[in-house]
């Protein structure tokens, strides 16, 4: 299955021209000077996020070796922001300039993990160490929905598609070298190291924020302006949490993408700890297999954000996303079929990079959804909420799946998981046929 296909010259010349001319799309955007900024300030940012995440694991591992309880107190203060600080984040990003947020949420960052290795490193007391963990992703809230709302003030609305799809591969580059590059660099340097370069990194992508050049955020006559200004000093946070909340569920297709959005994140969530152990018990590795599955996967999702990238603009994106789902299902059943039955190392890497290749549409097709469906002055708080409803699924189906996994096997659940999948793209199917407004 890793092996490619066999084509003839005529075939490969005609794939490598219609190639070269869908790379135009994105070379295009990329001349965009603030888009390209934006863009690989963030591809540093996560390779150094992903370091962080692995210093944080090497700095459990030496502080109390073996210990879940530790690893998974760290996860909560990770999580725990998104619910307390999401939804007021979202309300002062949507009044805030959107650049500077990005900036002084780097900084800040930066100067936060920079105090773990030269404080806290060789104290055996982790309060301080959840309290800066705590602060630092707090400070993250800020910053992702600043990020996504960006986006449309840097790039035309043509090229949002192709934008997101860049934006997408930041995660995915992320993903794909981040994990594997990270766990060598704390495994040879040390987790001390590994907070440093986090803090580095950080710095660094905010330098790149810094020289996006400024933008009005759309052209507005002065007088409504100075209105807009009295009518947010006038509100208060709470009140316009409110009017985000009642914008996110009376906004027919932004509330129909967010449980889509849901329900992907259910299912991430519910095959998550499942999929570690499974993988564990099958390919009868701790951690090696595992991570480079990780890899594997992440080039999938590359890969098929890519290919979207290209394509996108020809497909309905509702539907994309619902074939999506199901071809994701299938893959997950056969996944859990064939690597339980033949468990190889290379079957199962082949397997992950096409899953993750069929997952990609539905991240960067329900963006642009939202993208064309808010408006601008809304998208800061939509952007949160949505932050809360993917890490609610995510966490609720982790800990309904956790329970099942001690009555049930790893693979019976995994099945389970993309049966309902399968169903869900089904029944998408279906409603796209009756509702006219659905693409």
């Amino acid at each position: 299955m890793a092996c490619g296909l066999n084509l003839n010259l005529s075939l490969n010349l005609d794939f490598n021209l219609s190639l070269t001319i869908r790379m135009s799309h994105f070379f295009g955007v990329l001349k965009n000077r603030n888009f390209f900024f934006l863009w690989v300030g963030q591809i540093i940012s996560q390779l150094g996020d992903r370091l962080g995440q692995m210093a944080l694991i090497g700095f459990v591992y030496l502080k109390a070796p073996g210990s879940t309880l530790e690893i998974a107190k760290v996860l909560s203060f990770t999580i725990l922001p998104v619910f307390l600080i999401g939804p007021i984040a979202g309300v002062y990003v949507d009044r805030w300039d959107r650049r500077k947020t990005m900036f002084i949420c780097d900084l800040l960052r930066s100067l936060l993990v920079l105090t773990i290795p030269l404080f806290l490193f060789y104290k055996q007391n982790f309060g301080w160490v959840y309290l800066i963990i705590f602060l630092t992703f707090s400070v993250g809230r800020f910053f992702v929905p600043a990020k996504l709302s960006i986006i449309p003030e840097v790039v035309r609305k043509e090229e949002l598609l192709v934008a997101n799809s860049l934006v997408n591969i930041t995660g995915m580059i992320a993903a794909v070298l981040g994990f594997g590059v990270s766990g060598l660099v704390v495994e040879w340097l040390g987790a001390r190291s590994g907070f440093f370069l986090d803090s580095f990194g950080f710095l660094i992508s905010g330098t790149f924020i810094f020289l996006i050049a400024n933008k009005p955020r759309a052209s507005m006559n002065i007088t409504k302006v100075g209105r807009e200004i009295v009518e947010v000093i006038r509100k208060s946070v709470f009140e316009e949490i409110k009017e985000g909340v009642v914008y996110f569920i009376t906004q027919k297709e932004i509330r129909f993408t967010a449980w889509i959005i849901f329900i992907l994140w259910s299912a991430l969530g519910a095959v998550y700890v499942v999929m570690i152990v499974f993988v564990q018990n099958t390919l009868h590795s701790a951690t090696k297999d595992l991570g480079l599955l990780i890899m594997f996967l992440g080039a999938g999702l590359l890969f098929g954000s890519v290919i979207y990238g290209h394509l996108g603009h020809r497909l309905s994106q509702y539907k994309t996303i619902f074939a999506s789902l199901i071809v994701s299902g299938i893959m997950l059943v056969i996944f859990a079929e064939i690597i339980y039955r033949y468990p190889n190392f290379l079957i199962a890497a082949s397997l992950a990079f096409i899953l993750g290749l069929l997952i990609s549409p539905i991240i960067i097709a329900s963006n642009t959804i939202i993208h064309n469906a808010s408006a601008n002055h809304m998208m800061g708080k939509i952007f949160s909420s949505l932050e809360i409803v993917m890490h609610l699924g995510f966490l609720i189906f982790m800990f309904i799946s956790s329970s099942l996994a001690e009555h049930f096997s790893n693979q019976a659940i995994l099945i389970t998981v993309g049966y309902i999948v399968i169903i869900v793209g089904l029944v998408g199917f279906a409603l796209n046929r009756k509702l006219a407004w659905l693409d």
